[in-house]
C-alpha cells in the first residue's frame, strides 16, 4: 500500500506534472493537496501538450481516480473550464474526478483584492503574485470568513457568508484603489457553478481513508515547490500554502504515518519565477541560453523564469524538511551542450563559508554561492534508457548531486515527453 508524495524540491516548475502522470499509470488515486489555479503542470504525450491547473495529473489514465483535496483553494469557474478542456481531448472527468466538500472557494473579490494589493505595492515590496486570488482566499480561510465547496450547494448560506466577507473585503478594496463588489455580482454566478459541480463534490477525506483501509495505491501531488512553503520557504516571497510533505497530510486528511515514499523533484539546474532571493542565479547570456533551451516560461502566466545552477544547499534543506527518500532529476538534456556545468555546494556569508540554508531572507540575498565545477558531456542524452548509458561526465554530475543531498536517485528525465524518462531500481 504505497502512499507517495511528489514534492517540488526547488521554487516550483520542476516537472512534477510529467512525473506524476507517469507514476499515475498504475495508481488508484491521485490527490492534489494544496495551492490553486496559480500553478500549471505541463504534460506532453502522443505529440500533444496539455496544461493542468487544478485537476490532478492522473486524469488521462482511465483507471485512476483524481481527487482535489481540502487543502486546495478552488476557483469554480476555472475548474469548470478545465473540466471541459479535459473532456474535449477525450478524458471524461465525471465519475473519476472528486472534489473535497471542505476545500475553500476562490471568489471574484479574492482576485480583485489580490490584484489591487499587488498594484499598490512598491517595486521593492511586490511579491510577484499571479493575481489569481490565492492569497486572499487562504487569508479568508484562516480568518474563518471563507466559503467552502459545500457552501456552493446552499444559496441561503452562501449569500450570508458572502455578505459577511464583503464587509471587510470592500473596505480593503477601496483602500488599495480597487473597485468594490456587491453580493449580487457574485451570488448567482456561484449558484450556477455549484449546480454544475454538485456531482463532483464529496467527502474526500472519508474516501481516502477507505482507500487506505483497502490497500489502494495513493499518490499525493503538490503544486509549487518546497522553497515557496509559507512556513519554510523564502518568506515573504512564498506561496500561501504548504507544498511540503506536511502540507500533503493536512491538505488531504491522510495521516503522516501512512506516507511510505516522499519523492523530491529537482531540475538539473534551478529556476525561479517572480521576486525573491536566488543565490545561484545566472545574470549573463548563459542564463538566457538555459531559459531558451529549457523553455523556461511559466505554464500559467507565461512569465520568463530566472535561471541558474543547481543549488545543493537549498536542495538538501528541502530534502530534510520533507523527509525525502527518493529523488528525481529533470531536464538533464538542457545542459547537454555545455563545456562545463556547476553545482552550488556552499555559500559565503560575511566572509565565512556556510553549508546551511539561511532562513533570514536578507542574509540569503547577500550570500555568494560556492561552486564545484564538472566537465560537460557535450552529447545528447535524449533516448538514453539506462543510467549506465550516460556519458561518464553526466554520471559524475548526477552522482555528486545525490551524494551531497543524501537521497537515492529514482528517476531521470531527459526530455519533455513521458517516454524520455529513466527509472532506476
Amino acid at each position: 500500500m504505497p502512499v507517495r508524495v511528489v514534492i517540488g524540491a526547488q521554487w516550483g516548475d520542476e516537472g512534477k506534472g510529467k512525473i506524476v502522470a507517469l507514476l499515475s499509470n498504475k495508481t488508484n488515486y491521485v490527490v492534489r493537496y494544496q495551492g490553486g489555479a496559480n500553478a500549471g503542470h505541463t504534460l506532453k504525450f502522443d505529440g500533444k501538450t496539455f496544461v493542468l491547473h487544478l485537476i490532478p495529473s492522473g486524469i488521462f489514465h482511465e483507471g485512476t481516480t483524481c481527487v482535489i483535496g481540502n487543502g486546495v483553494v478552488i476557483d469554480p469557474i476555472k475548474l469548470l473550464e478545465e473540466i471541459e478542456a479535459v473532456r474535449k481531448v477525450g478524458a471524461e472527468p465525471m465519475g473519476r474526478l472528486l472534489v473535497s466538500e471542505t476545500a475553500h472557494v476562490i471568489l471574484p473579490y479574492h482576485k480583485a483584492l489580490d490584484q489591487a494589493r499587488e498594484n499598490a505595492r512598491s517595486e521593492v515590496l511586490k511579491i510577484g503574485t499571479t493575481g489569481r486570488g490565492i492569497g486572499p482566499a487562504y487569508v479568508h480561510k484562516t480568518a474563518r470568513i471563507g466559503l467552502r465547496m459545500m457552501d456552493l450547494l446552499d444559496a441561503k448560506s452562501m449569500r450570508e457568508k458572502i455578505e459577511y466577507a464583503l464587509d471587510d473585503t470592500n473596505v480593503l478594496l477601496d483602500l488599495h484603489g480597487g473597485e468594490t463588489v456587491q453580493t449580487s455580482d457574485v451570488l448567482q454566478q456561484m449558484i450556477e457553478c455549484g449546480e454544475k459541480l454538485r456531482p463532483y463534490i464529496t467527502n474526500t477525506t472519508q474516501l481516502l481513508h477507505e482507500a487506505l483501509e483497502s490497500d489502494k495505491d495513493i499518490l499525493l501531488e503538490g503544486a509549487q515547490g518546497a522553497l515557496l512553503d509559507l512556513d519554510h520557504g523564502t518568506y515573504p516571497f512564498v506561496t500561501s500554502s504548504s507544498p511540503t510533505s506536511g502540507g500533503a497530510c493536512t491538505g488531504t486528511g491522510i495521516p503522516p504515518t501512512a506516507l511510505t515514499h516522499v519523492m523530491g523533484i529537482t531540475k538539473a539546474y534551478c529556476t525561479r519565477v517572480g521576486n525573491g532571493p536566488f543565490p545561484t542565479e545566472l545574470h549573463d547570456d548563459l542564463g538566457a541560453e538555459i531559459r531558451k533551451i529549457g523553455g523556461e516560461f511559466g505554464a500559467t502566466t507565461g512569465r520568463p523564469r530566472r535561471c541558474g545552477w543547481i543549488d545543493l544547499v537549498a536542495l538538501k534543506y528541502a530534502a530534510r524538511i520533507n523527509g525525502m527518500n527518493e529523488l528525481t532529476i529533470t531536464k538533464l538534456d538542457v545542459l547537454d551542450h555545455l563545456e562545463e556545468v556547476k553545482i552550488g555546494v556552499a555559500y559565503k556569508l560575511d566572509g565565512k563559508i556556510i553549508t546551511h540554508f539561511p532562513l533570514n531572507t536578507n542574509d540569503l540575498e547577500r550570500v555568494e554561492p560556492v561552486y564545484e565545477t564538472f566537465k560537460g558531456w557535450q552529447t545528447s542524452t535524449n533516448g538514453i534508457k539506462t543510467f549506465e548509458e550516460f556519458p561518464t561526465q553526466a554520471q559524475d554530475f548526477l552522482n555528486a548531486i545525490c551524494s551531497y543531498v543524501g537521497v537515492p536517485l529514482k528517476m531521470i528525465s531527459t526530455g519533455p515527453d513521458r517516454s524520455e524518462t529513466i527509472r532506476l531500481n
